[in-house]
C-alpha cells in the first residue's frame, strides 16, 4: 500500500484551483482516496505465509472444538440412556 498518506482535502483544492467544481474536485480526490486503500501485489504476496499459519491455527483450533463437541454428544446420548433405563426399571 502507499507509504505516505494521502491528503483527500488538499488534493479536492488542487483540483478545484485548477477549475473543476468543488463537487468535482471532491469526488475525484474521493476515489484516489479509496483506490488507494486496496491491497497492491507485494501486499497479497507478503500475506501467503501468515495466511498458512492462521489456516493451520484455525483447522486446529476446529478439530479441538470438534472433538469437545463429540464428547459431549456421548455424554448427553450416554445420560439419556442411563435415564431411559432408570424409568424403565420403576414401570
Amino acid at each position: 500500500m502507499a507509504s505516505t498518506a494521502f491528503d483527500m482535502f488538499k488534493a479536492a483544492r488542487a483540483l478545484e484551483s485548477a477549475g473543476l467544481e468543488r463537487t468535482q474536485a471532491e469526488a475525484i480526490a474521493e476515489a484516489i482516496q479509496r483506490r488507494q486503500n486496496y491491497a497492491t501485489t507485494p501486499d497479497v504476496t507478503g500475506l501467503g505465509s501468515t495466511l498458512r499459519t492462521d489456516f493451520a491455527e484455525f483447522r486446529a483450533d476446529m478439530a479441538g472444538l470438534e472433538m469437545r463437541l463429540t464428547n459431549r454428544m456421548y455424554a448427553g446420548a450416554i445420560g439419556l440412556a442411563a435415564l431411559v433405563a432408570a424409568f424403565s426399571l420403576f414401570a
